[in-house]
């Protein structure tokens, strides 16, 4: 469907990459090592975009302006505390103890680059965890080790089908890619 050159996607999520393939579109994966923080009092709602941006400057400086640069940041969002990825097995354990029973809201911030232009959107959706045992959380970091993964899940994984009552908006966003908006976007340039 899509017949230009690939897109570069600034990013190392297997998660974003897989979601590009199941849309068609032909892209290269060109790591960032951009900074990840936030300027202090930044609106939570707005970290993701600011992230992705970084991402997309940090890759297009290598690259010439007519490559189309697509760049994303994921945050879960808790009683508006921003929860990253874990540290370590602890970690994991207490944020989805955390999670645990409670409604969190997952957003994703995509920023496409070309040619000095930018497109740059976010997509929220809204988690529904069912209560977890102990022994489910422990099952899950030990069998998943979901240590990359920003509030120590994936919904696509054993987790997902197990302790998620529902989700309010887009699934796939959930998994790092509004991939829908992100191909809608695409089309257009």
């Amino acid at each position: 469907m899509y017949s230009r050159k690939p897109v570069i996607l600034a990013s190392q999520s297997p998660r974003r990459a897989q979601l590009l393939e199941q849309a068609g579109i032909p892209f290269e994966v060109k790591v960032s090592q951009a900074d990840e923080s936030w300027p202090e009092g930044m609106p939570v709602p707005e970290v993701p975009e600011h992230i992705a941006r970084q991402k997309a400057k940090a890759v297009q400086a290598f690259y010439g302006a007519s490559d189309i640069i697509i760049a994303a940041d994921t945050i879960v969002v808790l009683d508006g505390d921003v929860i990253g990825k874990p540290t370590d097995r602890d970690d994991a354990l207490r944020i989805l103890g955390r999670l645990s029973g409670r409604v969190h809201t997952v957003i994703t911030g995509v920023v496409i680059v070309r040619n000095g232009e930018e497109q740059a959107f976010s997509q929220t959706t809204e988690v529904h965890f069912k209560p977890l045992t102990e022994e489910q959380i422990a099952y899950y970091v030990d069998h998943y080790k979901p240590y990359d993964k920003a509030g120590a899940y994936a919904i696509q994984e054993w987790i997902g089908a197990v302790g998620i009552a529902g989700i309010n908006g887009d699934f796939y966003n959930v998994m790092g890619l509004p991939v829908s908006q992100v191909a809608e976007r695409l089309a257009k340039m």
